[in-house]
Order: structure tokens, then C-alpha cells, then sequence
């Protein structure tokens, strides 16, 4: 009986999460994608605070991961190190269980898909296709600099690996950019300009998602 009952009880747990990815629940996910540098972070919290999204950084989850001191954190750490892209289940799965935990139906997902085997997986693991992708494009001078300017203490942080991490951008992600760009889906902001008016060209992209003060 005890057995039955833990099986019933797996069962139930597993239908729960189905349901919170794929089910009833409708999610509205906008991939947040653009150059390193770029300044998808900043914006990406404007757009927290002004429209209820919950912003999940692939970066920053992987990030956490490595500080976790896991196997599968070293493994992480040293692709970057070497500016390759984390294998897509590793990166799918540290989302998929930050979807599931957050009660939010609105997520923006920065710095993911960073290639078209990323993005593939996604949407067949998720069932999920995003209603838009909100394009950060700006020029490498301009995104060496910022990244150059900033000391976070990130070991990604050095002029050789930022080079790598360009050239991965235009091989990796730009053909991602062109898959939703044939379906309509990209939406191009200017980021090299200051940032308050980069939020404003993100705010009329965003304004049907506005908050509804009752």
C-alpha cells in the first residue's frame, strides 16, 4: 500500500509540473537575445519593474551553478572559460526548473537560445515557442567597451575571451535571429544609444503587456 500510495503521489507531482510547462497554464516567454555587452540585463530589469515579467538570465542560472561547486559547475565553468556554449540540456533544464518553482505565467529569457540546437531543444522539450524575440543589437567596439568599463569579477570578463564570445554570437546566434526573423518574430532595438532611450523603444514593445492597475 505504501508503495501504491508513493507511486500515486510521483504520478501527481509529475502531472503538476507537466501542467506548469505544458498544460492549462499559458506562458508567455520573450527571448531576450543580443551581443555580449549588449545591455540585455539593464533592460531586462527595466522590464521587471514596469511589466511583471520574471527575468530568467541562462547566464546567471549557469552562473549559480558553477558557484554551487557541482560536477556538472566545473564542467560549466570551463566552457566558458574557453568562451564555447553549454551543452542545451545542461542549460534547458537549470530554466525548466526555475519556470516550474516560479508562480509567474511572463518570462523574459536572456542570453538563450545562443544557437539553433539551443533553440530546437527548447521548444521540443518545452512545448514552448516564444511570442516574440527582443533583438539587442549594437556594435562590437561599443560592446568591447562596455565590457572592458565593467568590473564584476567575472572570469568572461578579458579582452580574449570577449573576442571569442563575439565570434560566437555572430556564428551562433544570428541564425537564430534569422529563424524568427522569417516568422515575424524579432523585435530589433537600437542598444548602442543611452539607456533610458533604449527603455523607451522596449517600452512600446512592450506596452501591451502593461500592468493593469485595479
Amino acid at each position: 500500500w505504501f508503495f501504491v500510495c508513493l507511486m500515486v503521489e510521483t504520478l501527481f507531482f509529475m502531472q503538476v509540473v507537466a501542467e506548469n510547462m505544458l498544460g492549462d497554464k499559458k506562458v508567455t516567454v520573450v527571448f531576450v537575445l543580443g551581443g555580449p555587452g549588449s545591455g540585455k540585463g539593464t533592460q531586462c530589469s527595466n522590464i521587471v519593474e514596469h511589466f511583471g515579467f520574471t527575468h530568467l538570465s541562462a547566464g546567471d542560472l549557469l552562473r549559480a551553478e558553477i558557484k554551487s561547486g557541482s560536477e556538472n559547475g566545473t564542467m560549466i565553468e570551463n566552457m566558458i572559460k574557453e568562451g564555447k556554449i553549454v551543452p542545451s540540456e545542461v542549460t534547458i533544464k537549470l530554466l525548466q526548473q526555475a519556470m516550474i518553482k516560479n508562480e509567474n505565467d511572463k518570462f523574459l529569457i536572456d542570453g538563450f537560445p545562443r544557437n539553433e540546437e539551443n533553440r530546437a531543444a527548447f521548444e521540443n522539450v518545452t512545448k514552448i515557442s516564444p511570442a516574440f524575440v527582443l533583438f539587442f543589437n549594437c556594435s562590437e567596439e561599443e560592446m568591447e567597451r562596455r565590457l572592458l568599463g565593467r568590473n564584476e569579477g567575472r572570469v568572461d570578463d578579458n579582452i580574449e575571451t570577449i573576442r571569442k564570445r563575439f565570434k560566437v554570437f555572430v556564428e551562433s546566434s544570428l541564425p537564430v535571429i534569422e529563424y524568427y526573423d522569417a516568422k515575424d518574430k524579432v523585435k530589433k532595438i537600437d542598444a548602442a544609444k543611452p539607456i533610458p532611450e533604449v527603455f523607451e523603444d522596449v517600452k512600446a514593445i512592450f506596452a501591451p503587456y502593461a500592468k493593469v492597475i485595479v
